[in-house]
């Protein structure tokens, strides 16, 4: 554990630990991390296999199968070497589409109001819930960018999470006060991005994509060394640290995501 840490729990115990308490504590600290990390990464692999899922129902290689446009024609992507079936044309062109955008904001609002009531098996559930739904409307981006691009950008976004993260994790600094110039710049970006759904504006959104990438670099780092911290004061057990690791494990998940969209909207190649 490092320093910072440990002079927060001499401060939170009122004495300097021994070093049989900081063993425990170090040890309790790490098993906590793994632990959100973990559901984060499965969070990732949910969204990954619902996206890859959802893309395979909705396009298809044989204009026969394809949904048709107003005109009769062929709803095709990727050069007209792939077409939209029915299930992709209800999900991403219908009305229904819209649903598909706001449906996860909605959820992840919701599911952060009623987390701390939650048992910890329902609240793995809805966890879950929300990846899922991400997948689904992260499905586009397979349809829209080149299969060597989104690996490219994933590892760069992994490669990136995992310094921040670290950095946030192991640094002796206090980035606490951070977080209200983080918050200010995510509600920024959120509104641009709603705007920008109608307004469609190239130039909005390159300029949204460059500040969404630092906004959630530094929320990365901040949320790290917040549940890192919360861990230390609160003396979490049972229930409560369960949530509270589902908690963490959510933001860093949501950073993650955000970081990977963002720049891929910056260095994707589109089909």
């Amino acid at each position: 554990m490092s320093d910072f840490d440990r002079n927060a729990a001499t401060a939170k115990w009122g004495r300097p630990l021994t070093g049989a308490e900081t063993s425990v504590i170090d040890a309790g600290l790490r098993a906590y991390m793994l632990r959100v990390y973990n559901y984060m990464v499965l969070g990732l692999a949910v969204t990954g296999f619902a996206a890859l899922g959802i893309f395979m129902l909705s396009t298809t290689n044989d204009p026969a199968l394809a949904a048709k446009s107003a005109t009769g024609a062929a709803l095709a992507l990727k050069g007209g070497k792939v077409f939209l079936t029915q299930i992709g044309y209800t999900l991403f062109v219908s009305p229904l589409k819209w649903a598909v955008v706001f449906a996860p904001l909605a959820f992840v609002f919701f599911f952060s109001y009623k987390l701390d009531s939650l048992k910890p098996s329902t609240a793995q559930i809805m966890f879950l819930a929300f990846a899922t739904l991400i997948g689904v409307s992260l499905a586009t981006v397979l349809m829209v960018y080149t299969s060597t691009s989104i690996a490219r950008v994933f590892f760069i976004t992994a490669a990136s999470f995992g310094a921040l993260s670290l950095w946030g994790y192991t640094t002796q600094k206090d980035i606490s006060s951070w977080g209200s110039f983080l918050f200010m710049g995510l509600i920024g970006v959120v509104l641009a991005s709603l705007v920008n759904i109608f307004l469609q504006s190239s130039m909005l959104q390159f300029i949204m994509s460059v500040v969404g990438v630092l906004v959630f670099a530094g929320l990365t780092a901040w949320d790290t060394q917040r549940i890192k911290s919360e861990y230390v004061y609160g003396a979490m057990q049972g229930d409560v640290m369960e949530r509270s690791a589902i908690s963490g494990a959510l933001s860093l998940y949501l950073n993650f995501i955000n970081m990977f969209t963002l720049l891929l909207n910056l260095f994707g190649d589109r089909e």
